[in-house]
């Protein structure tokens, strides 16, 4: 009886382990997947609407090092409602095929769970002057923000909607507590100054599979170009991959 009990035991431990590694590894690669093909397809769509001819004058081409072409001041569009996708990330640092879609609104089930990253209301849309700040899992639903922590000062983060793309270069993390808000105002914790930089601010929950704080990440605008001027070079063939 006792080695019965012993086999039983045992197999439940495995069947709880091989569990945990389809919620945790398996099922975000599958997840993962299908939200950069999404992603992806929201980009096409607006590619197609838009015409590939500059629509302001023509600039040097990008460097080697991918150095993004300079169309003066952004274009800023307007939060649509609760749910809705509004814009796709590409964070080469993640990923050579990372493209994951943003959606207005924080809510656990109706975004973060389903569509991947969400923009907290209230704060400032792509390109503008205040604070951009979204959110998403580093673990689960896959876990788009899942690389947050090996973000390197420099790295580029690029955020596409209908009227065009925005580079951001990452600057730095912080690590604050779950009451830690002022991270999200238009100067991050500096409510009291008025806002003069175009920032991004991306936050998950901090250690992983933990929300015991949460992990900060920001940077900063450096450029945008407009649809019909194509996407930056080093987002290209994700934008280009078949949907």
């Amino acid at each position: 009886m006792i080695g019965i009990l012993g086999e039983l035991l045992i197999t439940a431990g495995v069947l709880v382990f091989l569990f945990l590694a389809w919620q945790l590894w398996f099922n975000d690669l599958v997840v993962g997947a299908q939200q950069n093909q999404a992603g992806v397809s929201l980009a096409q769509q607006w590619r197609v609407s838009t015409p590939s001819t500059p629509s302001a004058p023509a600039t040097p081409a990008p460097s080697p090092s991918d150095a993004p072409q300079d169309f003066g001041a952004p274009s800023i569009g307007t939060a649509p409602a609760n749910a809705v996708q509004f814009a796709v990330m590409y964070v080469p640092r993640f990923g050579s095929n990372y493209a994951r879609s943003i959606s207005e609104g924080v809510s656990t089930v109706q975004v973060l769970d389903k569509n991947g990253i969400g923009h907290y209301p209230g704060t400032q849309m792509p390109g503008q002057v205040g604070n951009f700040a979204v959110a998403a899992h580093r673990t689960t639903h896959g876990a788009p923000f899942n690389g947050l922590a090996t973000l390197q000062v420099g790295d580029r983060i690029y955020v596409q909607t209908q009227d065009g793309y925005y580079t951001y270069q990452f600057r730095g993390l912080e690590y604050v507590r779950p009451t830690g808000v002022g991270v999200l105002d238009p100067v991050p914790q500096s409510s009291r100054t008025v806002p003069t930089d175009r920032v991004l601010t991306m936050t998950s929950c901090n250690p992983m599979f933990s929300a015991a704080e949460r992990i900060i990440a920001y940077a900063s605008l450096k450029s945008w170009q407009p649809t019909s001027a194509g996407p930056p070079a080093a987002i290209q063939s994700i934008i280009a991959a078949k949907g």
